[in-house]
């Protein structure tokens, strides 16, 4: 998979544990030995960046280019080292696997202690880009980009776009209030809510993100079945949907779940 950027730092959040993770539970697998396939419509599109300040992206930045340039000095100097076999030691020592001869020289003559210790540097920084504790387990990772994720796409649907080249992207892709990547406007988006009923999406993701977009445009506690009356053609053939994405929304804290079977958005203190 190429990815068309000349930022570094994007390169070190795409290289952090943080996507990693995020890629083995989105990825396809090929071949009798499970080998990850790195998809862009499932893993890199929805995969929610962190939005870091200009320090951060500076250090991740020079993390980035360190890491490629260590890679590619290795490599010119051993022309038989590839980065398979890199990482494959890298892997064996964070798993405290004992070390051949062979690994031992794969080890001293590519540097792979240098790379450990810029991808722990790198994990650190996007941890902190994302305003996250640095310990966090693989599982706990994904609940919060999850989470993130859905952030986002309510957003997006509000017409709040974080472009990763918004030079390039927001001329070819922005339509109406996506061109836009400053601070939200919430009342412009309750008006486009209530012009016309909304589609029901077919994504998951997105159901979720569409039910808390009408449930903060009302105002007012909503059950399964107004929620789903909210959306054009909808009512019982999408309800059971409507209450799969609403016990995720709270779940994740996005909405209140209040007595008598109705649910409202969580309004800022």
């Amino acid at each position: 998979m190429v990815i068309g950027s000349d930022s570094a730092d994007l390169m070190a959040m795409l290289s952090s544990q943080i996507h990693t993770a995020w890629t083995l539970r989105t990825c396809s697998w090929l071949g009798m030995g499970n080998d990850s396939v790195y998809v862009k419509v499932r893993t890199f599109d929805p995969f929610p960046f962190p939005d870091p300040s200009d320090a951060l992206r500076t250090i991740l930045s020079d993390l980035g280019e360190e890491l490629d340039a260590t890679r590619k000095t290795v490599q010119a100097e051993h022309p038989d080292l590839t980065l398979t076999g890199l990482y494959n030691v890298l892997e064996k020592i964070r798993a405290g696997t004992p070390l051949d001869a062979k690994d031992q020289d794969v080890k001293e003559r590519g540097r792979v202690l240098i790379l450990k210790d810029l991808h722990d540097q790198i994990d650190r920084a996007t941890a902190d880009a994302y305003g996250w504790p640095h310990d966090l387990s693989d599982e706990q990772i994904l609940e919060r980009l999850v989470a993130l994720n859905a952030e986002r796409a309510a957003e997006e649907a509000a017409g709040h776009v974080r472009w990763l080249r918004p030079d390039y992207q927001i001329p070819r892709f922005a339509k109406g209030a996506a061109a836009k990547s400053g601070r939200l406007d919430l009342g412009e988006a309750v008006v486009a809510i209530d012009k016309s009923l909304p589609v029901f999406p077919k994504d998951k993701g997105e159901q979720a993100m569409a039910i808390h977009a009408v449930l903060e445009a009302a105002h007012r506690p909503m059950d399964a079945a107004a929620v789903s009356r909210a959306f054009k053609g909808g009512g019982k053939r999408i309800e059971q949907r409507v209450v799969q994405a609403l016990s995720t929304l709270v779940r994740y804290g996005w909405i209140t779940a209040l007595p008598g079977g109705t649910y409202a958005a969580r309004r800022a203190a």
